[in-house]
């Protein structure tokens, strides 16, 4: 697949919160340095680019029962409280033209009131086309929620891609991405299986398995590793291809 970004690779790391989560099954591992900082939340962990005021990617375990959770939706996005002056605000996004995507979605996270107002800080934010945001966007994120139930856990990473030469938005500078990606994984019955989707920051209107494509093929376009605990020959053949029959 043609490559469609330039990586940024910077080599400063800062971590913020338990890095317990390291070791879970969704937690992605770059390919080279990156700038980041690294932030647990009660619902997600990230990686946040303090220069381009995004996420590099967000990394979730989405569960059935977290599904049915009632935690009414925030009404307010807010700075996050630990990227200080890196964090985007509202300035930044008001009268931008672009919507303010959520990458652990909303929708994920009803199951817990503060996984709720965390997925709300800017650091999980990106600027979205609005017709993306609330169409193939969303219908992505409801299938996932529908996958999680099907078979009982997903793991999920979800992030922005970023193109040369990105324009920007705000006071702050922040980085408009060319597309998002999601990586997906269950296990159900004795057998891992694993999916990616790339959607341009547009309008597109076509059927979800149009944007689908390899582990593989995703590792290629973001620099990231993906599901890198399982055992390599599991990871080798689940990442090389993908069924939408299996899923």
């Amino acid at each position: 697949m043609k490559r469609l970004l330039t990586i940024l690779s910077l080599s400063v790391v800062f971590c913020i919160g338990t890095l317990a989560q390291t070791n879970l099954m969704e937690y992605p591992v770059w390919k080279k340095p990156v700038k980041e900082i690294v932030a647990s939340r009660k619902g997600f962990t990230l990686s946040y680019n303090p220069d381009y005021k995004i996420p590099n990617w967000v990394a979730y375990e989405i569960t059935c029962e977290e599904t049915k959770g009632t935690v009414p939706r925030c009404k307010y996005f807010v700075p996050d409280p630990d990227m200080g002056r890196h964090s985007a605000d509202n300035d930044d996004y008001r009268l931008s033209g672009w919507d303010r995507g959520h990458m652990a979605p909303a929708g994920d996270m009803k199951w817990d009131s503060t996984a709720m107002a965390e997925s709300f800080y800017y650091s999980n934010v990106c600027p979205q086309n609005h017709d993306l945001n609330g169409g193939e966007w969303h219908k992505l994120e409801n299938k996932v929620r529908a996958w999680a139930c099907k078979f009982d856990r997903l793991w999920v990473v979800t992030g922005p891609i970023i193109g040369v030469n990105p324009s920007t938005i705000g006071p702050h500078k922040v980085v408009v991405p060319a597309a998002f990606f999601k990586a997906v994984l269950y296990y159900h019955n004795g057998t891992y299986e694993a999916v990616g989707f790339m959607m341009p920051n547009r309008n597109d209107e076509c059927p979800l398995w149009d944007f689908a494509l390899s582990i593989d093929d995703l590792e290629l376009l973001t620099g990231l590793d993906f599901f890198s605990v399982l055992p390599d020959a599991i990871e080798n053949q689940i990442e090389s291809e993908y069924h939408p029959k299996r899923w």
